[in-house]
């Protein structure tokens, strides 16, 4: 069974090279532009992980993933945080809030992809 992969990123570009590398890699994606739809997607599709962009519009990453944790139906989807916003402590704290991985932007493919096949064994 192929596997579903919601990708959550305000950008166009971020977010069709997110969905175009995965389906090369196999994978059914659910590309999400905006944050207020991400909860509603992701129990109307239950994906099998969740990419999330951490800077969206009139929201933070953070609390969505906060609020799928916290979702009876959400809260098994491991969810991979990617952000441009790489302070220090940000990692600590995107992963406190539930995130199962973390990448810096930019993402190179390789990193991408093997930090995806951690999350959702094939």
């Amino acid at each position: 069974m192929t596997k579903r992969i919601m990708v959550v990123e305000d950008n166009d570009l971020n977010r069709r090279l997110f969905c175009d590398v995965l389906k090369a890699n196999g994978f059914d994606v659910e590309p999400v532009a905006d944050g207020q739809y991400v909860l509603e997607t992701a129990r109307n599709t239950s994906p099998d992980l969740i990419i999330m962009d951490i800077q969206l519009p009139g929201m933070s990453g953070v609390d969505l993933i906060l609020a799928a944790k916290q979702d009876q139906d959400l809260k098994s989807i491991p969810v991979l945080a990617v952000t441009a916003f790489a302070a220090k402590g940000d990692e600590e704290r995107i992963r406190s809030a539930g995130a199962a991985g973390y990448l810096s932007k930019p993402v190179s493919i390789l990193p991408f992809m093997n930090a995806v096949k951690e999350l959702v064994p094939t």
